[in-house]
């Protein structure tokens, strides 16, 4: 069954460099090393052989992973995304109305999150409660320790 995941153009540019970088340089570098590895004899008792086929194997993992991820995407029109309603791809302004704190976060898809970029997951707790909220409406979001109320003040691209 596909698992279909909405990315971003530049998310998608940033796994197709990743796919890339592994199957063009790490790929034939890990053969190398299992090559010279095997070189050195009784493979039964060889450490570096085993560290380097268990690398081989993570570095395969990975890779079929991303072709994976890349196959079951699908991009985002930004040039069609509302700024009426808390969405995917949305900027949006927060204000904490315990300490009157303002903040402002990127609901992104999780392979784009990046907190200090002020890039958070669609599925974390936070951006659960926003999506679907309009300015002035307030969230009342369960975080691990407790329950933070926060106003929508903007929407935006």
């Amino acid at each position: 069954m596909s698992n279909i995941q909405y990315i971003t153009q530049s998310g998608l540019k940033k796994l197709k460099e990743e796919l890339h970088q592994l199957e063009t340089y790490e790929r034939p570098s890990i053969s190398k090393q299992i090559a010279e590895a095997r070189d050195k004899g009784d493979l039964s008792e060889n450490a570096e052989y085993d560290a380097a086929k268990e690398a081989q194997g993570l570095l395969e993992m990975r890779i079929s992973k991303l072709k994976n991820t890349i196959a079951n995407s699908r991009i985002l029109d930004e040039s069609k995304i509302d700024t009426t309603k808390v969405q995917l791809l949305n900027k949006v302004k927060i204000k904490n109305l315990k300490n009157n704190a303002e903040m402002t976060y990127t609901i992104v898809p999780e392979s784009e999150a990046d907190l200090k970029a002020g890039k958070i997951s669609v599925s974390t707790p936070i951006a659960k409660g926003l999506l679907g909220k309009e300015v002035g409406d307030q969230a009342e979001i369960k975080v691990p320790n407790g329950t933070m109320t926060f106003e929508i003040i903007e929407i935006s691209i």
